[in-house]
């Protein structure tokens, strides 16, 4: 049976929109479900790496046009009270995830590709083709991109292996009217937790932090766990005494997990932070989320016209790319978080990057990519 069309992506957010886009402008056949409308908030940090660019001005988005906040310098500061500040070596911008995937959406709908609004209960695959289900339909795909986040029922009805692992990780986000240097991109060590804090467009600051689920349950509120452990950082302190909320109530997401995952699943091509998720501490899950939705799109694009030979060998070589751009990247945040938990060594730490602050250059080139790019 002839499949109703070629890609079915599955989640609208910044790595299934682009790649939605990419293979749009290659001329491929492709429908995105979404299960939510725009525009709406996430849980992000909402800094992107200037990595970017190239690959934006390719796909013709005028990113500029969104007046992100333009950023150039890394603060890091730590429980211990000590800060280090740096350039970055390809700086970057701010743009919220209300403003950005709600751009790249009517994008989309400019191009007149397919959007449906409906939520995926289950993914079948039998001879060579993808039977999606959502809670309203039933389409068929010869290929299926996975871009649904952090973690879904999808996950659970595919029985992923890191889905049966209890996170204890919590994030909350929002976004606050503070007086705090647009070209600044801020990580804040606290007891338990990394706390990343940046402007976005329209001069609003987003603070978005990743806290241990045991500690912040024994606070009866937000407020209280704020108060009582990130305040604990005197640079953190002086920024949320001293911000307005402009948000109801923060944004909230828990079982945030950082075990590997795979990058192609029961032939399901994953993106973006259903492939895997970079620890916050390295600010850059934005930029990975653009780049996988690249390589994924390429290399569709070549099986698709026959330079792939077949699917093993399709979903082969988007294991291979993963892995190379990503891998690594993955495993030095692991790593820096892990250590950055011994109050100890982060003292060492510190006192080792005042000394030798090009150090910090060196592992900041370690979770950032090179400018993405495309040879045609």
């Amino acid at each position: 049976m002839q499949p109703e069309t070629e890609i079915l992506i599955i989640g609208g957010g910044l790595a299934g929109l682009t790649a939605a886009l990419h293979l749009n402008k290659l001329g491929l056949n492709v429908i995105l479900i979404e299960k939510d409308t725009y525009p709406h908030h996430k849980v992000c940090g909402e800094y992107i790496s200037n990595e970017v660019l190239p690959y934006f001005k390719w796909l013709g988005l005028d990113i500029e046009s969104l007046l992100p906040a333009l950023i150039s310098d890394l603060l890091f500061t730590s429980l211990s009270g000590k800060s280090i500040q740096t350039k970055l070596p390809l700086g970057g911008f701010g743009l919220s995830r209300y403003t950005i995937d709600h751009y790249l959406y009517n994008e989309l709908i400019k191009r007149n590709v397919k959007v449906i609004h409906d939520r995926v209960v289950q993914v079948n695959f039998t001879d060579d083709q993808f039977t999606v289900e959502t809670a309203g339909s039933q389409y068929t795909a010869a290929y299926v991109i996975g871009a649904y986040g952090k973690r879904s029922a999808i996950d659970v009805k595919l029985n992923r292996k890191f889905i049966n692992k209890q996170s204890p990780y919590l994030a909350v986000k929002a976004h606050y009217k503070a007086n705090f240097p647009d070209h600044v991109v801020s990580l804040h060590n606290f007891e338990g937790g990394y706390c990343g804090v940046s402007k976005v467009e329209n001069d609003r600051l987003n603070i978005c932090y990743l806290a241990n689920y045991e500690s912040f349950k024994k606070h009866k509120n937000i407020t209280a766990y704020q108060e009582n452990i990130l305040y604990k950082n005197k640079y953190l302190k002086a920024i949320l005494e001293n911000a307005e909320n402009l948000f109801e109530a923060p944004l909230t997401i828990s079982q945030i997990s950082f075990e590997a995952k795979e990058p192609v699943y029961k032939h399901i091509l994953m993106i973006g932070d259903t492939a895997g998720l970079i620890h916050p501490l390295c600010g850059n899950g934005m930029a990975m989320a653009i780049h996988s939705a690249k390589i994924v799109s390429t290399l569709l694009h070549k099986k698709i016209q026959g330079k792939i030979a077949s699917r093993n060998a399709l979903e082969q070589h988007y294991t291979s790319h993963w892995n190379k751009e990503f891998k690594n990247r993955l495993k030095m945040g692991r790593i820096l978080s892990s250590l950055l938990k011994n109050n100890n060594f982060e003292k060492i730490a510190m006192n080792t990057l005042g000394k030798m602050p090009f150090l910090l250059n060196t592992i900041i080139k370690q979770t950032h990519g090179k400018p993405i790019t495309i040879t045609t």
